[in-house]
């Protein structure tokens, strides 16, 4: 009879080598969806769900990668998003210039930031992400003229492709599958190159990193960029998707939310990324008939997560080393 390890091993196995399968028949799930719902409510939830898992690979990234946990993310978004809608009401910027600008922008914000952390130990620097945040909230709130305030900046385009804007949830849904499709090829080339191996190698111990000539400092900024300005281009695309913003969008909550689906799905690991995005943002709707109770359910799960799966769902789990393992096994056989 086989054990409890030998199952989980199996698993894990069987797992692994489908891995990009998973992500294949994941998508096509969506295709399907997009082509058979008619309900704007259930366009509207999976465009939100494909927003937060293109936010928690941004977050992934950092935390699940790097090692940096940052509670201040939700500033990313939102400054791409606000770039995204000041330069399309006021200046009229064409949209291409627009998204290329709010993602240069929030990836220098995250290099910025990461800059100023390099002498915090990475115990207190999710507080400099927190006060980060918060300095953006006021900016978002306070610069009336730029921002409007609690009022918020109504009335941005919405997408435009060959003159036709775009107002039809199933294509915006497309969108929105693409920029997650291609985040996750760049995210997944990027961590299997040496760069990735650099980063992990910096996570697992730095000084040891450092001591076999890897520049941490180089990919430390690096690694803030990319997130970030993945993280802006989702704040773009809500801006343009939403016609409309204001600073509640990007709060200490939205943060809060970000590392949650990152936690639930599992650190270091993308298809965690996308299972804690998707089951958090599912999972207040389903709980809508229990009204003020949803909330108290939603703790509890994250709560007994913790406790039973710290790293999350799949977090912890390195596939690739699976696969390696097997192979070998295979072999030897």
């Amino acid at each position: 009879m086989m054990t409890k390890e030998g199952i989980i091993s199996n698993m894990k196995s069987f797992w692994a080598k489908y891995e990009k399968w998973a992500y294949v028949v994941f998508y096509a799930i969506l295709i399907v969806f997009s082509l058979v719902c008619q309900d704007v409510y259930f366009f509207a939830v999976a465009i939100n769900c494909l927003i937060f898992t293109v936010l928690a690979f941004s977050l992934n990234l950092l935390t699940g990668y790097l090692g940096v946990t940052s509670l201040g993310h939700a500033a990313f978004f939102g400054i791409g998003a606000y770039t995204t809608a000041i330069l399309q009401t006021t200046y009229n910027t064409n949209q291409w210039v627009v998204l290329i600008l709010a993602i240069a922008i929030t990836a220098l914000a995250g290099a910025l930031l990461s800059l100023t952390t390099m002498r915090v130990s990475s115990k207190f620097v999710a507080v400099v992400t927190l006060g980060f945040a918060e300095i953006v909230r006021m900016v978002e709130l306070n610069w009336m003229e730029l921002t409007r305030g609690p009022q918020g900046i109504p009335n941005i385009p919405k997408f435009t492709f060959f003159g036709q804007e775009i107002r039809n949830m199933r294509f915006e849904l497309y969108i929105i599958m693409v920029i997650s499709i291609v985040i996750l090829l760049f995210y997944s080339a990027l961590l299997s190159s040496k760069h990735g191996r650099a980063i992990q190698a910096i996570k697992n111990d730095e000084i040891a990193a450092q001591s076999m000539g890897i520049n941490a400092l180089k990919y430390r900024v690096l690694v803030f960029a990319i997130s970030a300005g993945t993280a802006g281009l989702a704040g773009c695309f809500y801006a343009k998707y939403m016609g409309f913003i204001d600073p509640n969008a990007f709060n200490f909550d939205q943060s809060i939310s970000m590392l949650s689906m990152t936690l639930f799905g599992g650190l270091g690991n993308l298809m965690g990324s996308i299972i804690g995005a998707f089951f958090l943002s599912i999972l207040p709707e389903a709980l809508r008939f229990m009204s003020d109770y949803r909330q108290v359910i939603y703790g509890i799960l994250l709560v007994i997560m913790m406790i039973f799966r710290p790293n999350g769902l799949l977090g912890g789990i390195n596939f690739k080393q699976i696969r390696l393992l097997d192979r070998q096994k295979m072999e030897e056989e």
